[in-house]
């Protein structure tokens, strides 16, 4: 009963469009720092970034896509990016995807007016089946209006199996980790154990030596 209810709000999470849309302005600078935005992605996922760059004189904007990982990999990035921009990776692990953008200030520009300067930047990104572009597969493969729908249920069904999957290893290596600890917290307590115990035998030894020297006892 549990198992049906969690298949069934996964299949509620995935049925929603998972799309990230933000919209914000990013002002300029000579170093700028990156504005990023996060999203939780698996293995395979693929991720659609459509920026769209409002106007602004004097001013670059770069985009930059990377990973979570300690390495930063960047998946991909662009310089200057104007209008809309349509950009589209795979990820290559479990964890996260950052879509970073910066604005330049050009040169030419006084730094004292980039306080009154900014590029409007309306981000959408999409993930897994919301990325897939299934009226163009449609025209390709000359698909029905349902033949459409079961390719789109196709493609839920798996993300379901994939986070099923995601689930189950990372319930694995918890419990791993957690038999691992309980291990290592016992190894621990014996070995305090047993070092107190020898200690003590140390300490009686060591003061009845004491005492005969002293000749304090037999």
């Amino acid at each position: 009963m549990a198992s049906r209810g969690t298949l069934s709000f996964l299949l509620f999470l995935l049925l929603v469009p998972f799309v990230a849309a933000i919209k914000f302005t990013l002002p300029p600078g000579r170093v700028p720092a990156p504005k990023c935005i996060w999203n939780a992605v698996h293995t395979n996922a693929l991720v659609i970034v459509t920026a769209n760059v409002g106007p602004g004189p004097g001013q670059r904007v770069d985009i930059e896509i990377i990973d979570s990982t300690p390495q930063r990999n960047v998946y991909l990035s662009k310089r200057d990016i104007k209008g809309e921009t349509r950009l589209a990776v795979t990820a290559h692990a479990e964890g996260d995807i950052g879509v970073c953008l910066r604005n330049w200030l050009s040169p030419d520009v006084k730094i004292v007016l980039a306080q009154n300067m900014s590029r409007t930047i309306d981000l959408d990104i999409d993930i897994g089946v919301d990325a897939v572009d299934y009226n163009a597969i449609a025209n390709q493969e000359s698909l029905s209006g349902l033949e459409t729908e079961m390719r789109k249920l196709e493609g839920v069904v798996k993300e379901i199996e994939d986070e099923l999957e995601y689930l189950k290893k990372r319930e694995e290596r918890f419990a791993t980790t957690n038999l691992s600890t309980n291990q290592r917290v016992q190894n621990f307590a014996w070995f305090t154990l047993f070092s107190l115990i020898g200690l003590g035998v140390w300490q009686i030894f060591h003061l009845r030596a004491f005492f005969k020297r002293k000749y304090l006892i037999d």
